[in-house]
């Protein structure tokens, strides 16, 4: 017979574990219930708000324990309130906005009727107002006809070999083409930065009186991608040389005739430089090594294994992404809101930080780091480590904890340089670029397609980045690319452009060219017959 103390150990042992089953029951409960929420909403066909935001009452909660827990840290001092940031106040209305004075003007003088029955003579203008109204005129398109005469000596000998003389053709982006440069730097815009898919760009010039197949877009795209490769290579020559890059990847489809494949783009963000996308047929470590290899900066990014190789001494430095950290436990909102709301106010302090030092130089930001974030983080990870078993496994807040404590030296590395970013959502944002593309043309057509896509998917973000009008760029870049110096090819990527644009070679070089004085309606030193 067992005595009453191995008894009374058994009960506390079978008590212990009830109570831990009890825990298990719960939170398999809490995710029950969240399961029953999603099926409700995708049965009613919406997915809700993908925004990770906390509401203000929430957020002002949470906020305030972590106040208190930083507050009551043993032997602790709570790190300085950075300055709040203040409420968005919107803008009273000012009336209606001035129309841009670049846009041509057409005066229109209105007379009253008892004026022009009397005359002007009759009456004195004592002043004037003037409505302004916006009309569309259709865009039209020109044929330039370059009359290339044969000249032949007066006088030959008509028996002997006579030279002909005739003047060498006009420089073209794709030489003996049939689209000037003004054509093709539109139909690029069209594509790949309105998103339009070729058949409604082959219905759009059809309207305007030109049969464009679809074929012969592909084409010219394809030519043009070759002429501006060495001005690619410049360019991520260029970006490798930066302190940071900012890295992300998404998927594609390469179109096949029974299934389609899977194939990547990768976008690499020098910030304040450039931003460059490259295709490739696998996510994996070949495919980052053909972009990256030899590169001994920080690199900003998510936690993906096709990387790991890239970081270690005499290597590149990881710097880990609070925002992607703050997707899992927003994702464990539904089945843990307590843990995953105490995280977040975390996270969402060391935002707030960021965003009131987002314009002060580097060596301010990274003291600021180190004297109000550098505490905020050291609790944050000290409370991970206190959750790690408390938390049921595979479970939402188990992989948002697990991620946190994995990736914890990337995400603490914002505090060892003010230049880095506490986040990567830079690169995030211009992949949408090909995200919303996606939803256009689902599909690139071949690995070519996809290297041309890319190709002029970096030209266009960066001049969105540096504030460039994308058509007139790319029609002065395919004006000067082919006659350009290629020692020189880097003075043509958006990042140097305006300074480009003020060069006497550049300036001789874009005023004397045909097409692109047809396209400004400018015609004063050239030959033209209507």
């Amino acid at each position: 017979m067992p005595d009453a103390a191995a008894i009374q150990d058994r009960l506390a042992e079978l008590e212990a574990q009830l109570a831990a089953l009890g825990v298990e029951r719960d939170q398999y409960k809490k995710l029950y219930l969240e399961m029953l929420e999603r099926c409700r909403k995708l049965e009613l066909g919406i997915l809700g708000q993908k925004r990770e935001k906390l509401s203000g009452e929430n957020g002002q909660l949470t906020l305030s324990l972590l106040n208190m827990l930083l507050a009551d840290r043993d032997g602790a001092k709570a790190p300085p309130q950075s300055a709040p940031v203040k409420a968005h106040e919107r803008a009273k209305p000012t009336g209606r906005k001035p129309l841009p004075e670049s846009l041509p003007r057409v005066d229109i003088e209105l007379v009253p009727p008892e004026v022009q029955q009397k005359g002007l003579e009759a009456f004195d203008k004592i002043g004037e107002d003037v409505t302004e109204t916006v009309e569309y005129r259709p865009s039209s398109l020109v044929v330039v006809a370059s009359h290339k005469g044969k000249y032949a000596p007066k006088g030959r000998d008509r028996l002997a070999e006579t030279k002909i003389i005739q003047a060498e053709p006009l420089d073209l982006p794709i030489p003996g083409g049939l689209a000037g440069p003004g054509v093709l730097a539109r139909t690029i815009v069209q594509r790949w930065d309105d998103h339009l898919p070729l058949y409604r760009l082959e219905r759009i010039w059809g309207r305007e009186g030109l049969e464009l197949s679809r074929s012969t877009v592909c084409n010219w795209h394809m030519q043009l991608a070759e002429l501006v490769e060495p001005l690619l290579e410049a360019m991520w020559a260029d970006a490798l040389l930066a302190d940071y890059l900012c890295v992300d990847a998404t998927g594609v489809l390469i179109q096949a005739l029974e299934k389609c494949r899977n194939g990547h783009f990768f976008v690499v963000a020098a910030p304040e430089r450039h931003v460059l996308f490259r295709f490739t047929q696998r996510h994996d470590k070949a495919a980052v090594d053909e972009m990256l290899e030899g590169y001994k900066g920080y690199l900003v990014l998510d936690a993906h294994a096709v990387y790991d190789h890239l970081f270690g001494p005499g290597k590149a430095t990881e710097s880990g992404c609070w925002a992607h950290n703050r997707r899992y436990y927003f994702k464990a909102l539904g089945s843990e809101p307590d843990r995953a709301r105490h995280a977040l106010a975390f996270i969402k302090a060391l935002f707030q930080i960021e965003r009131v030092q987002a314009t002060s130089p580097p060596e301010a930001r990274l003291a600021i780091r180190k004297r109000d974030s550098k505490p905020i983080v050291d609790d944050f990870f000290a409370w991970c480590d206190e959750q790690a078993p408390l938390v049921l496994d595979e479970t939402p807040i188990s992989k948002a904890v697990g991620y946190s404590r994995n990736q914890r030296e990337a995400l603490k590395c914002f505090l060892q340089d003010g230049r880095l970013p506490i986040h990567n959502n830079f690169s995030e944002r211009e992949l949408r670029r090909e995200a919303l593309g996606r939803k256009n043309w689902l599909f690139v057509g071949s690995e070519d397609g996809g290297k041309a896509n890319a190709s002029f998917v970096s030209l266009l973000a960066s001049c969105q980045l540096h504030g460039i009008e994308p058509h007139a760029y790319l029609r002065d870049l395919f004006c000067l690319l082919p006659s350009w110096p290629i020692k020189r090819v880097l003075e043509l990527a958006p990042v140097n452009w305006n300074k480009t644009l003020q060069d006497k070679d550049a300036q001789q070089r874009l005023a004397g060219n045909v097409f692109r004085s047809v396209a400004l309606g400018d015609l004063a030193g050239h030959s033209y017959t209507k």
